[in-house]
């Protein structure tokens, strides 16, 4: 079953309401020939666009809705060198060579938002890259937060983590409420959507087209290749990417990859601009924030304005029971923030996978995709656009427990939800226990 396209709202976020204006792109109407259609215009589609172009090819992007409008326009503008598995965990399941080849991407993703902020210029993104801290809620967590750090130094040679005590991580966050925890450098914060419509601008401008309002709404071969049929036209072309990810349901041309795929609300919120003794008090480093509870909440500090975030929005929808419950959390953490109102509070889907590892590859001799983030997708799916485009040339990029042979599709399909929610659950108590 596909999700109707037309009918979907915007989100109501904070990046919406403070980004560049939107460059309006035409729908496509006729036929265009392309070397690689590109199915969707968010940052995987778009860093593909990029990277296939300066290959010397033809690119044409088509987006269902206007680029930014999905995932990309949504998140909270984390940017992490990590998967939701722990190099530590890939280490004792597949060893350590794989560990290393997955630590290496997870690295070369981050530095891939870096060298496309500069490629085009994009000063509105307002890219940071000051670290990350995760703040432990309890003995026990911290513990095995400092057991992963000082294994990340020992065997990844991550010399710069850093072991913080109770009363640093009270200075980096101004709450009382943690023990302890661990910086993680490199990491950093961005403006999501300038980050998108600065890459939509950027690609464009180098004339490769770009349609929106123009879902594709049949995928099919042809003797030489595949063409994409949107409402209005269609795009012929050697190969297609999908690139959909955790919205691969809005048409049917893409809805089977949603089978791969566990679909997991990420709900936000963000306050009014704090007073000026209030912002200096909380997250004065400017670093992004997570904690480590199972049902995990992150945050951080954007123009004077907390923005707090989590899991646990249940439903197809923008939740009021799962904003409530943020602001709860926010104000457990910061007792500062109770009578601060907030500005927006907005969702997004963030696409898990069976195996917690987003994947890339070939559908078959025709068609690739890259997909399944696991809510770590701003810097990775930047960097599968480089990845996309090595495929498209022939290559076969050495991608770890990435490749698109490793996917499995999610069983028991049609009770994803309410499997989804008995486990988020089960987290939601483990963690009110202190466990």
């Amino acid at each position: 079953m596909t999700r109707d396209w037309r009918a979907l709202p915007s989100a109501n976020s904070l990046w919406e309401a403070t980004a560049e204006p939107a460059r309006a792109f035409p729908v496509l109407s006729g036929e265009q020939q392309a070397d690689v259609v590109i199915i969707g215009a968010g940052y995987t589609g778009l860093s593909a666009a990029h990277h296939i172009a300066r290959s010397g090819l033809s690119p044409v992007v088509l987006e269902a809705n206007r680029p930014g409008w999905g995932a990309s326009g949504r998140n909270g503008g984390v940017i992490t060198a990590k998967f939701r598995l722990s190099f530590r965990e890939i280490d004792a399941a597949h060893g350590r060579a794989m560990a290393r080849r997955m630590y290496e991407i997870a690295h070369e993703s981050t530095n891939m938002v870096e060298e496309l902020v500069s490629e085009f210029d994009i000063t509105s993104a307002n890219l940071t890259r000051t670290g990350q801290v995760k703040a432990a809620h309890n003995k026990t967590t911290l513990k095995a937060a400092i057991d992963e750090a000082n294994w990340m130094t020992r065997e990844m040679g991550s010399a710069a983590v850093r072991i913080l005590d109770r009363g640093q991580v009270r200075e980096e966050t101004g709450s009382d409420i943690f023990v302890g925890g661990v910086l993680n450098p490199g990491s950093g914060g961005i403006h999501p959507l300038n980050y998108l419509r600065g890459l939509a601008n950027g690609v464009a401008s180098r004339g490769v087209p770009i349609f929106e309002q123009s879902p594709v709404t049949k995928l099919r071969r042809e003797k030489d290749g595949i063409v994409a049929e949107t409402p209005h036209g269609a795009v012929r072309a050697k190969q297609a990417i999908i690139a959909t990810n955790s919205y691969s349901d809005l048409t049917g041309a893409t809805a089977h990859l949603q089978r791969t795929l566990i679909p997991f609300r990420s709900a936000m919120i963000a306050t009014e601009r704090l007073p000026g003794n209030l912002a200096g008090k909380l997250m004065p480093t400017g670093r992004t924030y997570t904690e480590t509870k199972r049902m995990m909440r992150w945050f951080r500090m954007v123009d004077n304005r907390v923005i707090f975030g989590g899991r646990g929005a249940f439903g197809k929808q923008d939740s009021q029971a799962a904003f409530d419950a943020l602001r709860k959390a926010m104000v457990g953490i910061f007792p500062d923030l109770a009578d601060v109102p907030l500005a927006y509070k907005w969702s997004g889907l963030v696409a898990m996978t069976l195996d917690s590892m987003p994947h890339i590859g070939r559908l078959d001799e025709r068609t690739l995709f890259s997909l399944g983030y696991n809510g770590a997708g701003v810097a990775m799916s930047s960097l599968m656009g480089r990845y996309l485009a090595a495929f498209v040339r022939g290559e076969t990029p050495d991608v770890g427990l990435l490749d698109a042979r490793r996917m499995k599709a999610i069983p028991f399909y049609p009770l994803r939800e309410p499997a989804v929610r008995m486990v988020a659950g089960w987290y939601q108590f483990l963690d009110a226990i202190g466990r």
